[in-house]
């Protein structure tokens, strides 16, 4: 009997968007926490979920704030290493404006059974390649079996608290810098 190998599906087949275009709408997030108790009575925590900043800063003594942050993907290109690659690459876009220095990152990822030992670890590997570039170790991880592939990182890193900056402290005539090209997610209704 001949047995035939079986075909791999293309990354992007396998979940419903890619990108920042699968984030929740902001003001459905915006309701589903409005009921969750408010991080006013953690004084040392500088940034919590009050501002929608995509990290958290913690001061841990006058000079050293600590920062901690997460993003992750579903597919948006259909080779595994370039799809590592620009998770990461976007990954860390987001986190270097907040950190003066950053420690290292945990990887997680969600492969569902119909990627294959092979997909997965380039993915893997691709966002391994960003991070050597980088200088940036990778420090631990989780993994869980999911209906759609998932790639991401949690990041930490060191700010001064006085350098650190919110959402919410942006002024009209702020210079803005944009680390990277918007994506579909700035076009998401509220």
């Amino acid at each position: 009997m001949t047995s035939f190998p079986t075909p791999t599906p293309r990354l992007t087949s396998l979940s419903h968007g890619g990108g920042c275009g699968c984030k929740i709408a902001p003001g459905v997030l915006a309701d589903l926490l409005a009921r969750s108790p408010s991080a006013g009575a953690f004084s040392q925590l500088l940034v919590g979920t009050e501002t929608s900043d995509d990290a958290a800063v913690y001061r841990l003594n006058d000079e050293q704030a600590v920062i901690a942050t997460t993003d992750f993907f579903m597919p948006i290109v259909d080779d595994p290493f370039d799809f590592g690659r620009i998770a990461r690459r976007t990954h860390c876009r987001t986190c270097t404006p907040w950190a003066e220095r950053r420690s290292s990152h945990w990887r997680f990822s969600v492969c569902r059974s119909r990627c294959s030992r092979r997909t997965s670890s380039r993915i893997l590997r691709g966002g391994e390649s960003v991070l050597a570039e980088a200088n940036i170790p990778i420090a631990g991880g989780h993994s869980i079996d999911s209906v759609e592939p998932i790639y991401g990182l949690a990041a930490i890193g060191v700010v001064h608290p006085r350098n650190v900056k919110r959402n919410s402290t942006a002024n009209a005539g702020d210079v803005l810098v944009l680390g990277k090209p918007l994506g579909v997610g700035s076009c998401r209704p509220p």
